[in-house]
């Protein structure tokens, strides 16, 4: 073989596996030790202090305020189990509370609609926040979660005016909406820059919710932004805090399996989670990843698994979107109906993506190339929706501004996934 051609060859052999380590961010032994717990201690202290609360309650009847401990209780549950009963009962709990109370508690009426937020009911959320905003208490508590309702239901004026109310620098609550608001408007770099504040307010306060949260947030955040192994330390930090959180190593998982390919390890890791926690979107993770390995048989089974889950009266309508997806995908018109339930739950630019993308898997790419140009382009910067409208655009033969967000979308592979980058590269 000519000696420089010989060169030539080894030079990039040793370029392609250089190449090929730097993927590489993760290493099981740094998260091993959280995959193999045997008892969610989040569980045992919250199950713990509903008990505690409940036997208080049941000596004496009358002392209402119990409920307020007994729901944050079964409110920790959810958030640790993942199981839908414990956010239900929570709710119970703090209608009772707020009955009792004619709901001329502030606090109570918060706490309520948080519980409502966190099971998609955001108009019920905004009516007890107004009744709240007129009694005064807490004005400040009040105008954020107001804030966050109206981000939801994309009435993002009035969400800035809230925000712009709340306006202080050195407040934990304020920077975290301030990055959300400009995560909103498509400044990414802000919106990390203000986060990056709020995990520094978060540290000094020492206390491990503010911390965890801050750390997962900004994870999240770094993942958008490319920033890989960035994203992947903060998880393990978050995981150092409290070895059981569950959206961390979800968070891991996605990085093994998007940034790494590496599907088998993926699968390690959210087996491990669903040992001790459980909910429908690990189902769907794996229906993604089995279509990733081309098992399509372990696809369908994962996905019939995920409708079996939900067919739970009690999540209503939470997962309207991950179906209206799913449904729309196999040319379901059943997914244009769901599309209208959660436009007019929260008529937000991502909930007119999901119409406009369930319209043109079912043919109609008239209507949804109009609903996208109307609602959508512009009004949102997701990598998702900004695929749907190029697929849209593409269906209806302008090219050149399908060409324009290939380009984008191209740099988002992290955020769309191996399966929806194969697609976006076919455009």
């Amino acid at each position: 073989m000519n000696t420089k051609l010989y060169m030539l060859l080894l030079v990039i052999i040793m370029a392609t596996s250089c190449s090929e380590k730097t993927k590489t961010v993760t290493n099981p032994e740094d998260y091993n030790q959280f995959l193999t717990l045997d008892t969610n201690t989040e569980t045992v202290n919250a199950t713990s202090e509903y008990n505690f609360w409940s036997k208080k309650l049941e000596a004496a009847p009358n002392q209402f305020s119990y409920l307020s401990q007994i729901a944050g209780a079964e409110s920790r549950l959810f958030k640790s189990t993942g199981n839908i009963k414990h956010l239900k009962s929570a709710e119970q709990s703090l209608i009772t509370l707020n009955e009792q109370t004619q709901y001329n508690s502030a606090g109570h009426l918060r706490a309520l609609a948080r519980n409502y937020i966190s099971q998609h009911k955001f108009k019920q959320a905004l009516e007890l926040l107004k009744k709240a905003e007129e009694n005064g208490q807490n004005l400040e508590g009040t105008k954020k979660m107001l804030f966050d309702v109206h981000m939801e239901l994309g009435d993002f004026e009035v969400a800035k005016n809230y925000l712009e109310d709340v306006k202080d620098l050195n407040d934990f609550g304020y920077l975290i909406r301030l990055s959300k608001w400009s995560d909103h408007k498509g400044d990414l770099a802000s919106a990390i820059n203000y986060l990056e504040r709020a995990t520094l307010k978060a540290e000094s306060s020492k206390l491990d919710d503010l911390m965890e949260w801050s750390y997962t947030n900004l994870a999240d955040f770094y993942g958008h932004d490319g920033q890989i192994e960035k994203s992947y330390n903060y998880y393990l930090k978050a995981l150092a805090l409290n070895p059981n959180d569950a959206y961390a190593k979800k968070g891991i998982a996605w990085i093994v399996y998007s940034h790494e390919k590496n599907a088998s390890e993926a699968n390690r890791i959210l087996d491990a989670i669903s040992q001790l926690h459980n909910a429908p979107d690990y189902l769907l993770f794996k229906a993604e990843i089995a279509e990733y390995q081309n098992n399509i048989d372990a696809k369908n089974k994962y996905l019939a698994s995920y409708f079996e889950a939900i067919d739970n009266k009690d999540y209503g309508d939470m997962y309207n979107v991950y179906s209206s997806k799913i449904l729309a995908d196999t040319k379901n018109e059943k997914a244009i109906a769901l599309a209208k339930i959660e436009v007019d739950n929260r008529p937000t630019p991502l909930s007119y993506d999901l119409l406009a993308w369930s319209y043109y898997n079912n043919g109609n790419v008239k209507k949804a190339l109009k609903i996208a140009e109307q609602y959508v382009l512009g009004y949102t910067f997701e990598p998702e929706a900004q695929y749907h409208i190029a697929a849209i655009y593409k269906a209806n033969g302008k090219l050149k501004e399908v060409a324009e967000l290939k380009k984008e979308l191209q740099e988002s592979s992290y955020e769309l996934g191996p399966l929806t980058t194969k697609i976006v590269n076919q455009l």
